[in-house]
């Protein structure tokens, strides 16, 4: 919170557990009366930090994969052990991003922090099933570089930051050994999941059934390729849609673009685009509705790694 001089009035942390009773806004609206007893307030709350996260169930053995299927720009990848037990994954820690998957059960049987079991048990949540937690910290580095400094424009977009720290700064893959270049390595399905997530909802299970919601109208699309091609034309003085100008020239340098940037990103250029499509197809909530002859496959998929793991004794 800053007065009127743009000095902070009050550096305040809010813990998660009061986080779980009431929302940010009214926890501002609280914050904001106690400290107008103590001068006047005529600017935002800053945010300094934010931790996103989430609980879920899955019958995934997060231990089953080596760090190489993290693919991050973080520096450190380290894993957690606690009196012989598998505990979790931490990434970047220390860095201006940083994230943690870990046993949430385990951990709060340690805490003894109990509040958050009716709110499991209301989602669904069986005393034997185990939970895990997901969860990013973005530092202030971060929400400036994203233009996000007021407490109401970071919450106006909790979907971008998501996404930019489960999709473009971490990702969990499926490593290939016969493919050299990680970045085309599939998406590992939880993490497809997870990167997936809408906090612009009201929460709630996760489904392996999306609905495209966030899919763009087709004119839309039309639309803007269309304004792409007619501003190419009018730079190079075409009039002539048919035979080598127009539409077969365009086609022509577009590839050309593809391979450039797939170069440099050491993809070839039906690689770069297919890149592109899948970042989108996650976007749009359409990469992950998959048919059940799907899930099978990737299930034997998952299978032949870990027997592959066995065989050479990892």
């Amino acid at each position: 919170m800053q007065n009127q001089q743009e000095n902070p009035m009050a550096y305040v942390k809010l813990s998660s557990r009061y986080l779980c009773s009431i929302s940010p806004k009214e926890a501002e609206k609280h914050l904001r009366y106690i400290l107008n007893e103590l001068g006047s307030l005529n600017s935002h709350a800053h945010v300094s930090r934010i931790d996103l996260c989430a609980d879920f169930i899955s019958p995934e053995n997060m231990e089953s994969w080596h760090r190489e299927a993290w693919i991050t720009r973080g520096k450190k990848i380290d894993t957690h052990v606690i009196n012989g037990a598998f505990t979790g994954w931490s990434i970047g820690l220390g860095g201006k991003i940083s994230c943690r998957l870990y046993n949430k059960l385990l951990e709060i049987q340690s805490s003894g922090r109990t509040d958050l079991v009716p709110l499991w048990q209301e989602a669904g949540w069986q005393e034997n099933d185990p939970i895990w937690r997901v969860e990013f910290q973005l530092m202030r580095e971060v929400l400036n570089e994203h233009g996000l400094i007021s407490l109401d424009s970071v919450l106006a977009n909790l979907n971008g930051l998501w996404s930019y720290a489960s999709a473009e700064w971490l990702r969990l893959t499926i490593p290939n050994p016969d493919d050299q270049t990680r970045s085309r390595w599939p998406i590992h399905p939880l993490w497809g999941y997870i990167s997936s997530i809408d906090w612009e909802g009201n929460g709630g299970p996760l489904s392996r059934s999306f609905k495209a919601t966030r899919l763009p109208d087709d004119n839309r699309i039309f639309s803007l390729g269309a304004s792409s091609l007619a501003s190419y034309m009018a730079k190079h003085g075409m009039n002539d849609f048919d035979d080598d100008e127009g539409l077969d020239r365009y086609m022509l340098y577009l590839f050309k673009y593809f391979h450039e940037r797939g170069f440099f990103m050491g993809l070839s250029a039906l690689e770069y685009i297919l890149e592109k499509v899948r970042l989108r197809a996650r976007e749009f909530n359409t990469l992950l509705n998959c048919s059940e002859e799907e899930q099978k496959q990737l299930k034997v998929n998952q299978a032949a790694i870990d027997y592959q793991k066995a065989s050479d004794g990892a």
